[in-house]
């Protein structure tokens, strides 16, 4: 099954603003990745091509980087996931620019299921965050901050409570 999922903000700030909010991913000071309610994105090493990280069980490789313009990450799990993921920012006139999302995959094997059942929901829900995230960056909060709907919140949760039983040294520590 071919997949093909895009997340676009219009943001009004300078694109050079927007895109030194990718130059951040996976760093500690993380202002583009929903940091709080999901998986830290995080790598083997700094932003740069050929670091190897992910978020959750979602893995994948920088696979190219052009600061504070566009990051792109190939898949490598979960099995069944064969393409990419990224983050490009595109000047929309004066002080806007607009920040998208773009998943391009086959899924193949059990990931035919799994994607529309359980990740793409996850994933949905997952970018929208990061969206608000950036334009609260950027100095203008969204209005309507996203929302999740009752399916999320139940996948999530389950998520959450399987983490937590697969990693118990962190509850303690």
């Amino acid at each position: 099954m071919a997949v093909y999922n895009v997340h676009e903000r219009l943001l009004n700030a300078q694109q050079s603003e927007v895109g030194a909010l990718i130059d951040t991913l996976a760093g500690e000071s993380d202002a583009l990745w929903p940091v709080h309610t999901w998986p830290r994105m995080a790598f083997d090493r700094s932003l740069a091509v050929g670091a190897v990280g992910g978020h959750g069980p979602i893995r994948y490789t920088v696979s190219g980087y052009a600061p504070s313009m566009w990051v792109r990450f190939a898949f490598s799990a979960p099995r069944g996931f064969d393409g990419f993921h990224e983050f490009t920012v595109h000047a929309a006139g004066e002080h806007r620019t607009l920040l998208r999302h773009t998943l391009a995959m086959r899924t193949r094997g059990p990931a035919r299921l799994t994607w529309p059942l359980l990740w793409r929901s996850l994933h949905d829900a997952c970018l929208e965050d990061s969206m608000d995230r950036a334009a609260t960056a950027c100095g203008a909060p969204p209005f309507r901050p996203s929302t999740w709907n009752p399916y999320v919140r139940l996948l999530h949760a389950i998520a959450r409570t399987a983490n937590r039983k697969a990693r118990p040294e962190e509850e303690t520590a």
